[in-house]
């Protein structure tokens, strides 16, 4: 399977998780997808009341400079983890 393919799936396998992750892990699987979906965060920074994009936001942007190939890969890797 290629990476995307395995990116795909994992895309997949991350919504029928047997427990549900913790936020700090939540914030990882998001950021790690977007990076390996989008590249490098873009647009402007959610304000001080919107905590949870702010959040989101934060996470992704320090990514930033990762290659995609590299955030899939790690994406992979960490739902395969979770699945364990």
């Amino acid at each position: 399977m290629s990476l995307q393919e395995q990116f795909n799936q994992a895309q997949i396998d991350s919504k029928n998780l047997s427990e549900r992750p913790d936020n700090m892990t939540l914030l990882k699987i998001y950021a790690l997808f977007k990076q390996g979906s989008s590249g490098d965060v873009s647009g402007e920074r959610p304000g001080m009341t919107d905590f949870v994009a702010r959040a989101k936001y934060d996470a992704w942007a320090g990514l930033k400079g990762t290659s995609q190939e590299e955030a899939q890969q790690q994406y992979v890797d960490l739902i395969d983890e979770l699945k364990g």
